[in-house]
């Protein structure tokens, strides 16, 4: 593997894992017991949960491998499978340590970041008080602004933004403009108290984020941890639990899938009704982003009404964009849409014109193939620290395997992403 590079290299994904200082440190202290109601997590040796709005959901996966913050340099996805599950692995460090995680961007390959929050990513947004979601906000920006500054040319960071009140919202935007580690609002693409963001509600926070030149960071999470339905991750986890039932029946021959009259009485849970692995991860973080640039971006025209205002759709991949402005394209010649703003702009028109950007990884290989058709709208994310992590390292060696010249390869390393948060390249000593 290459570990040379001519060009900085920025990654508009990475996470880090909240600690318990936000909330016993950095929250105001009149809201530390209705924080840790409203949002906590709880990771012991033999369980982990976590909390939202004082109901537990518990983690359904194997306590000893914390999949969220397993991944540590020079680890490939093998040695990451193949981990004993019965010894108790230790987080990376990187994942709440400022001095650890720019270790570990310089064996990456990694000039500069962009940070997304993970417990708060899952739960945040569900917090149903509005004057703690405030407080929570706060506390979650002044902790990570803290941690960007360890290295404010490096490490970069989205807030927090309570839309559980529009007006604290707005008042929080205006306090982290002035906050240079701050290059994005957090926005996870879900239903919040039963709207979703085709809702007017939300036209004042697009119109601040425009006028503070923040951009709109969209990042889907898994939603396992959920106690509701937000977002695509808790149908498909049903469904996970459902094909892994029959399974188990057709292996077995027992119960109606069977053909039998047997029926669930003599069913025994364990390895064969499980598929071993999530279908969220792998299904929801499109679907979630496809909705929101669809129904949101396109459908309901915020890229038209909004045209400066800078969104980019993390996690998700890219490659799916390509249907999304097809299908629409057909529905717009086809029949007319109902709106509550027209469009008036046709669809593919508006996406090339507009300020919006996909993520995408080292392993998405429709960008290999068509790099001219993604080049100017991708910025890379690692994933870091998460199971499915990938190096700067890595992308380099696809994009330039797959015959992506150096110029292009360094446009969708970190050229975009700094027009796109607004941020000074700037290569790290030795990186």
């Amino acid at each position: 593997m290459s570990k040379k590079k001519a060009f900085a290299v920025f990654d508009s994904d990475s996470h880090i894992v909240e600690p318990h200082a936000v909330w016993e440190k950095y929250l105001d202290p009149e809201f530390r017991t209705l924080g840790k109601f409203a949002l906590w997590r709880e990771e012991g040796e033999t369980g982990s949960y976590l909390k939202v709005n004082g109901k537990i959901t518990r983690d359904s996966m194997n306590p000893n491998i914390p999949r969220h913050a397993i991944w540590k340099p020079g680890m490939t996805w093998e040695q990451v499978g193949e981990l004993n599950p019965d010894i108790r692995h230790a987080k990376t460090a990187g994942a709440s340590d400022p001095q650890a995680r720019l270790r570990d961007m310089d064996a990456m390959g990694v000039d500069q970041t962009l940070l997304y929050p993970t417990w708060f990513a899952e739960g945040f947004h569900l917090v149903e008080d509005p004057d703690v979601a405030y407080a929570l906000a706060r506390a979650y920006n002044d902790w990570i602004a803290d941690f960007c500054s360890a290295a404010p040319d490096r490490l970069f960071a989205t807030a927090m933004v309570p839309l559980q009140n529009m007006d604290f919202a707005l008042a929080e935007l205006a306090r982290i403009a002035k906050i240079p580690c701050f290059r994005g609002a957090f926005i996870r693409p879900m239903f919040i108290e039963d709207r979703y963001f085709t809702h007017r509600y939300y036209d004042p926070l697009w119109a601040a984020l425009e006028k503070l030149q923040i951009t709109a960071a969209v990042h889907p999470a898994s939603g396992l941890w959920n106690p509701e339905w937000t977002s695509h991750a808790q149908f498909i986890e049903k469904m996970n639990r459902r094909l892994g039932q029959q399974s188990f029946f057709r292996e077995s021959g027992a119960g109606p899938l069977a053909g039998g009259g047997g029926g669930a009485a003599g069913m025994v849970f364990g390895p064969s009704s499980d598929l071993g692995h999530p279908m969220s991860p792998i299904i929801a973080p499109w679907l979630d982003n496809h909705m929101f640039v669809a129904a949101t971006l396109l459908g309901f025209s915020v890229m038209d009404r909004y045209p400066k205002m800078k969104v980019v759709m993390a996690h998700g991949k890219a490659s799916w964009m390509e249907e999304v402005l097809e299908k629409m394209e057909a529905s717009a010649l086809t029949f007319p849409l109902v709106h509550t703003y027209p469009v008036t702009t046709d669809p593919e028109e508006l996406w090339d014109e507009g300020e919006v950007m996909l993520g995408f990884d080292a392993e998405e290989r429709l960008v290999q193939k068509l790099p001219q058709d993604f080049a100017k709208k991708v910025v890379w994310g690692s994933h870091y620290p998460r199971q499915d992590t990938t190096t700067a390292w890595d992308a380099i060696d696809k994009l330039a395997g797959a015959g992506v010249d150096e110029a292009t390869i360094a446009r969708m390393l970190g050229g975009n992403a700094a027009a796109q948060f607004g941020v000074k390249l700037s290569r790290a000593a030795g990186v």
